[in-house]
Parts: structure tokens; C-alpha cells; sequence
């Protein structure tokens, strides 16, 4: 799925700006609305799939319904209709994404948690990678037609369905946990303080960490050709892979707080050097420092939303997570694109360096952890 939806997405910034004749701020409140839209669904999705005490029929169908979006970007004749088509994907990311990601909390060890984070953000991420690397092919192939290669993109998407639905089995033991309903507010109320400490942390890396199609967008100030636009990506991802499971091993034995700590000093680096040139070698410096945060990010607050989460609630605990995350971003990446518009890139990124720095004061605050890198108790 990744690879069906970098497809359209490491070309989608310099689509809407150059085809379609959007402002910046469009851009940055068409992705902010989209991974906004993401995580309030989470939200219902994860309580549902506690309620039901079933996780894949739900990840089917909110993959189901992102292949299915893909066909409407190729049609798009104006923002509106990209905003539609982006709202219908990330409603089956959100749909997906809680169920998945508790699906593979029931799975894996609780010894080996990180490092399964870690591998499902690093393949999450290959796919990543390849998908911009296809696109860069097929504008090549296709002489800078968008719309061709965003028509490629819907095979990938009904590929990973049929995976999804014949290559995975669900545990069997959810079926014999207690039935209760997970939005009781005791219920809520028993996520502890552990779990609220960390979805703040998660909320303020999220309002520092804007959409990376700020980083296109960078990039093709800096004079990037059109068909080389999607490498910022394949770069990124690229190095976001390779970083991910060894940072989600690593947190299985280290403390996993100091290593989300780093990664935020990291995004701070990469705000400060894209604010000061959009040249190579500064460019790709601050791209790459920015997927090295990724990959000691994504997947580490994954599993300590994991490890402070009751299993019987951990699906409520992802989608309450992810929608407090994704109104986080949504507001950095409006934020984003206000100041872009109206001061330019330098200003823009300085705000997210500060913003960085306010987020690692919040994590080093609000997290703390004793002994062992696990942060609570399985339950």
C-alpha cells in the first residue's frame, strides 16, 4: 500500500502548485485535513475492534477503500476534488491503522516488541521508497504526466488487499477476553498516566514533525527537476528504512525515551539546515537527518503506546493516540503553510526547529521511565 500511495504522493505537492494552481496553505491544509481525518478515525476503529474482539476484518476493509482511492486522483481537475480523493484514502488509513498496529501488539513477544515495530516501519517504509522511485521511472517513461502515474498507483493498492486478506491470521485468544465496552469512561480512565504521558509526547513530536511535502516543495525551490522530485522521498524513506528496526531492537534493551530524545534532536537539525539553503549538499543533508528521525520515532512511540496500553484496551489506546497525534499535525502543517505563504521557506522551518525543541523539553518532562526500558507492567 505504501508503495500505491507514495506513488501519488511524493508527486501530489508539485501536482496541486503547478497543474492545479494551489497556494501553499492549500497544500498544507489538504495534507493536515488528510492525516487529521486519519486519526479521528482511529479512534473508531480501535474501540471497535476491542468491542468486537477482532482486528483484521477492519484493516480489509480500510485497505480495501485506500486502493480504491487511487483512481480519483487521476481524475482530479481542481483541489477540491484532491482534497475528496485524499479524505477517502486516509479515512481507510485511519480505518486500518489501530486495528493493525494492536493486531501486531497481540502477535508479537512482548521481549521482542520493539524490534517488531521496528521491521513493520522499516517494510511500511521500502515501500516507501519505492513507490517515489517508480514515480521518477514513469515521469520519465510517461513525459511528466501525473495523471498516468497515478493510475499505475491503484494496482499496488489492490495487490496489498488480497495480501492482507489470504497471507494473515488473527490470534485466537481475542476471541476469549472479557466483553465489555471500551469506551466506558472507567474503561478510559484505567489507559493511566503512563499512556497520557506518552500520547502528549506523541502530540508534541507531531505539531514539530509538519507533512513531508514541505520537504518537496523545498526541494523544487531549489531548482530539482520535476521527474527527480520523488528521490526527496526515495531519499528519505530510504534512510527512515534502514534506521527503524535497529532503532526498535536497540529500545528493546535501552532506555526508550533517551532514544526518542535523540530523534527529536535530529528533526531539530534538519529544520535548522533546510531553513538555511535549499542547495544540494544542504538539501539532502537535512532530508536525510529528517528520515534518520523518522525511523527512531514512528516506530519507538508505537510500542510505548504499546507497553503502557492494557491488552484489552489497546486498540482505544491507538486510535485516542493517533487522533490527538493527528490534530497535532494538522495544526503544524497549516501552521506550515501560513508562514510559508506569507514569509517564505527560511521562517517556515525556523518554526519547526523551535517547535522541535519544545518537543524534546516535553518528552524529557512528561516521560519517565524506571530501570528496564519498559514503560509499564503487560496487562
Amino acid at each position: 500500500m505504501d508503495v500505491s500511495s507514495e506513488l501519488i504522493h511524493s508527486l501530489l505537492p508539485v501536482f496541486l502548485v503547478t497543474s492545479l494552481h494551489a497556494t501553499t496553505l492549500m497544500v498544507g491544509l489538504i495534507e493536515g485535513i488528510g492525516a487529521a481525518t486519519a486519526m479521528v478515525v482511529k479512534v473508531f476503529s480501535g474501540v471497535l475492534s476491542d468491542y468486537w474482539r477482532r482486528r483484521k476484518p477492519l484493516a480489509v476493509f480500510g485497505y480495501l477503500l485506500s486502493a480504491a482511492s487511487k483512481a480519483v486522483f487521476a481524475l482530479a481537475t481542481s483541489a477540491g476534488m484532491v482534497l475528496a480523493a485524499r479524505v477517502i484514502d486516509r479515512t481507510g488509513k485511519g480505518i486500518r491503522g489501530a486495528p493493525r498496529d494492536s493486531l501486531l501488539a497481540d502477535i508479537a513477544p512482548r521481549e521482542q516488541r520493539g524490534a517488531a515495530f521496528g521491521l513493520r516501519q522499516a517494510l511500511d517504509t521500502t515501500g516507501a521508497f519505492v513507490g517515489p522511485l517508480l514515480a521518477v521511472a514513469l515521469m520519465l517513461l510517461l513525459a511528466n504526466d501525473f495523471r498516468g502515474v497515478f493510475q499505475v498507483a491503484v494496482v499496488p493498492g489492490f495487490l496489498a488487499v488480497a495480501l492482507l486478506w489470504f497471507g494473515v491470521r488473527e490470534p485466537e485468544r481475542l476471541a476469549h477476553a472479557p466483553v465489555h465496552s471500551p469506551i466506558a469512561r472507567a474503561a478510559v480512565r484505567h489507559l493511566g498516566r503512563r499512556y497520557w504521558g506518552v500520547t502528549a509526547v506523541g502530540a508534541a513530536v507531531n505539531l514539530a514533525r509538519f507533512s513531508e511535502a514541505f520537504l518537496v516543495l523545498r526541494a523544487q525551490g531549489g531548482g530539482l527537476p520535476l521527474a527527480s522530485i520523488p528521490m526527496v522521498l526515495v531519499g528519505m524513506n530510504a534512510v527512515y528504512a534502514l534506521a527503524a528496526y535497529p532503532a526498535g531492537k536497540l529500545s528493546d534493551r535501552l532506555n526508550p525515551v533517551g532514544l526518542l530524545a535523540l530523534g527529536i534532536v535530529l528533526l531539530l537539525v534538519a529544520d535548522l539546515i533546510l531553513s538555511w539553503s535549499d542547495r544540494a549538499p544542504w538539501l539532502w543533508a537535512g532530508i536525510g537527518l529528517w528520515g534518520l528521525h523518522l525511523g527512531m520515532s514512528e516506530g519507538l512511540l508505537a510500542r510505548m503506546v504499546a507497553d503502557v496500553a492494557p491488552q484489552p484496551l489497546r486498540g482505544t489506546a491507538f486510535g485516542i493516540f493517533n487522533l490527538v497525534s493527528g490534530a497535532a499535525l494538522f495544526a503544524g502543517s497549516a501552521l506550515m503553510g501560513l508562514l510559508w505563504d506569507h514569509f517564505g521557506a527560511r521562517p517556515a522551518f525556523l518554526a519547526g526547529a523551535l517547535l522541535s525543541a519544545l518537543a524534546l523539553v516535553a518528552t524529557l518532562a512528561r516521560v519517565r521511565t524506571h530501570g528496564h526500558p519498559s514503560l509499564s507492567r503487560e496487562t
